[in-house]
């Protein structure tokens, strides 16, 4: 099974209509996220007077015991954070590949991403705590204890994660004996919603990182833990590895589109750049008068992420290992692609990047968005890459391992015509950060946030980013029907676009093709959002139901 159709687990509920987002509106603080328990715990923190970083943190570290396919401590992520009165910045926590990481690590095809080869150097505890040490005003401790609670005292699992649990422990693939110990159900048999998820090895490990802070996780007896791993089974990352992490500040990429202005993460990001660089083609079009789904709006949408994505195989990756061009992001490089767009028919993937050879071949993230009452935002997403990461339990300490390493380009010099990308920006090397999808993104309106959102799902991250911002700032949706609406993916390669809605938009799915494009359909995102609005600053809070979540407010 290719990593995109591995992805598409994730939403494997049955296609047709998307379920209505379940909202929340309130004038002050919102939380939204796909774990209702962490979300709860995210406005608990806002109402005992932490501010909206201070509640992202507390849910981050919720979200790692109650969506443990996910939420995590053993992967790494990007968050935006937009303080008011200040320009947005971005607190990035990729993880990096371990110094015995070599070039062609997966290229014969025997490190898989079930290997402990396959872990990154974890970012996510690093990341938290640099935000929170910025922009937090609760100790440390207050904001990571409610999740040692939950994982010490156990919580309630709900339908959507029994279903979760039972499908990754029923996968012949899922093998480590300490994932079977940790996640299978005391006494055998299948979980189901009512039941009681208690995780205390987890809780123990939380419980250190709350009294001794980060370098808890990064030294000490938690990195020998990590370490007596990786030796068990051949693993690559080292305590030095560890010690070394660090997790960067960045300044976000930023477009300005139908006077709003859209602040994403940038590289190791691909997502910042790529949102950028589809919003600056698309605005020299006026998809609104044509009409949310007509063949005309989905035809530019689709080729406008066509060469986005051609231009992340072919330029992004870590920028501290690639230098990046400049030009990608500027409005004239936009005029410049939409003058490239054959308005009556699509243009053949592999005319778009000649340069690259292609070769013929026979995702679990989460995000969440949070604001607060005074108007700080905070976008979040983070990964373990798989759903439930490798599927490897560090022993003794509890948590689950990521396999980011797969992000990587796996064979250097090969891209394939399915989407396997080869070329030199992503490749492997000490120290390096693997390139990433993920996309938290917050819109600002003269100064001040009106959406914050971002979403799970491998590549198909960036594009439904893009048809949420697309449905809010040009065709004016409320965030309820944007977040709910169909959405498209077009990743250059393969050169298919896929559509969650084509039996509800069967003659758009037929005059696309008469276009020249090849329509499939496939479940894509879930993307937490909230609307602001400007004119009475009353927030809207919309939950995505692909999955699960909750929208809560003070």
């Amino acid at each position: 099974m290719t990593r995109a159709a591995l992805a598409l687990l994730l939403f494997a509920a049955p296609l047709g209509a998307q379920p209505k987002a379940e909202t929340v509106t309130s004038k002050g603080g919102v939380v939204v996220c796909v774990s209702p328990p962490a979300a709860e715990v995210g406005l608990a923190t806002l109402k005992k007077g932490g501010n909206a970083v201070d509640a992202a943190v507390a849910t981050a570290f919720a979200l790692a015991v109650t969506w443990p396919e996910a939420g995590n401590i053993g992967g790494g992520g990007f968050m935006l954070v937009a303080p008011p009165g200040k320009a947005p910045t971005c607190i990035e926590y990729r993880e990096t590949a371990p110094a015995a990481a070599k070039v062609d690590l997966f290229a014969d095809g025997k490190v898989t991403w079930l290997n402990n080869k396959a872990a990154g150097v974890p970012g996510t505890v690093r990341g938290l705590a640099l935000a929170h040490a910025k922009f937090g005003k609760l100790k440390w401790s207050e904001v990571v204890l409610p999740a040692v609670e939950l994982a010490e005292k156990g919580f309630t699992v709900n339908a959507a994660l029994a279903g979760g649990l039972n499908r990754v422990l029923a996968d012949p693939k899922t093998t480590n004996a300490e994932f079977m110990r940790v996640y299978g159900k005391p006494g055998g048999g299948k979980w189901a919603a009512g039941d009681t998820l208690v995780l205390k090895d987890l809780g123990r490990t939380l419980r250190l990182i709350a009294e001794k802070g980060a370098d808890a996780f990064y030294t000490g007896e938690l990195a020998d833990l990590l370490e007596k791993e990786m030796k068990a089974e051949g693993g690559l990352i080292t305590k030095a590895d560890l010690a070394a992490y660090k997790a960067n500040e960045r300044e976000p990429i930023r477009a300005q589109f139908r006077g709003f202005d859209v602040y994403g993460p940038p590289p190791p990001s691909s997502g910042g750049v790529a949102l950028a660089e589809m919003l600056n083609t698309l605005s020299h079009f006026d998809l609104k008068k044509m009409g949310r789904w007509s063949p005309e709006a989905n035809h530019l949408i689709a080729e406008s992420m066509k060469r986005a994505f051609a231009d992340r195989a072919r330029y992004l990756g870590d920028p501290d290992f690639t230098k990046i061009p400049a030009h990608l992001t500027t409005p004239d490089y936009g005029k410049k692609l939409a003058g490239t767009i054959d308005l009556k028919k699509a243009t053949p993937a592999a005319e778009l990047a000649p340069d690259i050879k292609l070769n013929e071949e026979s995702e679990s993230t989460t995000h969440f968005s949070v604001i607060d009452r005074d108007g700080l935002a905070v976008s979040n997403t983070y990964t373990l890459e798989n759903s439930y990461g490798n599927r490897v339990v560090v022993r003794g300490a509890g948590y689950i391992l990521n396999n980011e390493m797969t992000d990587f380009n796996p064979k250097p010099g090969f891209t394939g015509t399915n989407g396997q990308i080869g070329t030199k920006p992503n490749q492997i090397a000490p120290g390096k950060r693997m390139l990433s999808s993920m996309t938290p993104v917050i819109v600002l309106k003269d100064g001040k946030p009106v959406l914050v959102t971002g979403s799970p799902g491998g590549r198909t991250i960036i594009n439904t980013v893009a048809c949420v911002v697309l449905n809010v700032l040009e065709f004016e949706m409320s965030v309820a029907d944007a977040v709910s609406a169909p959405r498209t993916h077009h990743q250059w390669l393969p050169d298919a676009i896929r559509f969650e809605g084509a039996k509800e938009h069967a003659e758009l799915v037929k005059q696309l093709r008469a276009r020249g494009h090849t329509v499939t359909e496939a479940r894509q995102g879930d993307a937490h959002s909230i609307w602001i609005d400007p004119k009475t600053g009353a927030r809207v809070g919309a939950a995505d139901k692909r999955l699960d979540g909750k929208a809560l407010g003070e």
